[in-house]
């Protein structure tokens, strides 16, 4: 391999976010690892982005801790709360150790809960059904509007506490702002509701109270949808006021991506969900067989290609001047050049980190692609137990190694 591989192109040059200097240009995306048992920080959580640190990334991210407990949506996920605020800190402290710079994800996911995790009734911008879930769904108040957006502030003050250097809002992917933003899920008639200025009254009110508790103290990153991702969500044409607000609210990057876990989920990943291997490490016995029998009418495959945003992440680099942060298919050093040469400021992966925690240190020294395949059982396995990817397995079924070989051989073509 080519020792002097690192020497060429931006990638492992210093990006510079807000206050926060990064190492190089590569940050680990919020991809939901299921490892956080009781909602807080486990060895198995710990081990894992230190091995992202150690495999030379510029900054990891903690992904989804949610604001409170009614915006959990799975057993294994973490809770901001004072009581995890050590435990976080000797997490931090860790992965700052070995040069790397760590984040962690602020959201609160809306409709896409049960009673028995959130506490009571899922909460959304409008009552209704979520049959993705399923389950009943309660129209937040404005109390609770506020309530929700002083919890986003809360949390804020919270990382700052256990040591982070850097927070990113969650305001796309269905979750509960991009339930605001999009009039899928937001049928209100009220100043929260109806044209898309209104929709984004709750997100203004997050981000008020988020920048307040950052104070310059901690770097505020948002993740926002450019495409909701099927007809009747937001198109690009409202993704860029989306941003254009987001810029002018004091975000210092923005994450560029799109999809809704409720209704197109696989335009956020790519690819098609192997619903037998999701299936399989499923407990409820009714959902296992529901899920089986329609998951390929609800979960619609989308076809993956490298860099699969890129299009429109370029239109929103013309709309906005702050720094994005690209996300979507970013597999190879070829890829990851051509997007930073396109202006953006950084690049976020997932399943190539899961595939190669190392892949960083990997393309230093000379390697051009990860061996990620992109079959997405990293994705079907994560809403039952740990992420982990398949290639790490020796115990799988043959059913679904039968299922692994088939989406590979499809994203060959």
């Amino acid at each position: 391999m080519d020792q002097n591989n690192g020497n060429r192109g931006k990638l492992f040059t210093p990006a510079k976010i807000g206050n926060l200097t990064l190492r190089n240009r590569t940050i680990r995306s919020a991809a939901f690892e299921n490892m956080c048992p009781d909602h807080r920080p486990s060895k198995m959580l710990a081990d894992y982005h230190l091995s992202v640190a150690r495999g030379g990334i510029g900054m990891t991210t903690i992904a989804y801790a949610s604001v409170n407990r009614s915006g959990l949506s799975f057993d294994n996920q973490l809770w901001m709360r004072p009581e995890i605020v050590g435990e976080l800190r000797s997490l931090t402290d860790a992965i700052h150790r070995e040069g790397a710079k760590v984040s962690i994800q602020l959201g609160h996911c809306g409709n896409m809960s049960h009673k028995s995790t959130a506490g009571r009734m899922p909460i959304s911008a409008s009552s209704g059904f979520n049959m993705y879930s399923p389950t009943f769904v309660h129209g937040m108040t404005v109390d609770e509007i506020h309530e929700v957006a002083e919890d986003f502030g809360t949390a804020v003050k919270l990382a700052i506490d256990a040591g982070f250097d850097c927070v990113e809002i969650h305001a796309g992917h269905g979750y509960l702002i991009s339930q605001f933003l999009s009039p899928y899920t937001n049928k209100r008639r009220d100043s929260f509701g109806g044209s898309l200025d209104n929709r984004m009254n709750f997100m203004r009110l997050c981000m008020d109270k988020v920048m307040k508790s950052a104070a310059g103290q901690i770097t505020v990153v948002v993740k926002t949808n450019m495409r909701d991702g099927f007809d009747g969500g937001n198109g690009l044409e409202e993704g860029v006021v989306i941003a254009r607000e987001l810029e002018r609210l004091g975000a210092e990057a923005l994450v560029l991506s799109g999809g809704f876990v409720s209704r197109a989920p696989m335009y956020v990943m790519r690819g098609e969900m192997p619903i037998r291997t999701m299936t399989h490490y499923m407990d409820c016995w009714w959902l296992k067989y529901g899920v089986r029998m329609v998951g390929k009418m609800m979960i619609k495959d989308e076809p993956y290609k490298d860099l699969y945003f890129l299009d429109d992440a370029l239109k929103v680099r013309k709309a906005v001047k702050l720094p994005l942060i690209y996300v979507g298919g970013c597999v190879s050093r070829e890829g990851i050049e051509k997007v930073l040469d396109s202006g953006f400021e950084c690049v976020q992966m997932a399943r190539a980190l899961i595939n190669e925690p190392d892949f960083v240190n990997r393309m230093k020294a000379g390697e051009e692609r990860c061996g990620c395949s992109h079959s997405n059982y990293c994705i079907a396995r994560m809403y039952s137990l740990e992420m982990c990817c398949h290639k790490h397995r020796d115990d799988l079924p043959a059913s679904i190694v039968k299922e692994i070989k088939a989406a590979e051989e499809r994203n060959e073509k």
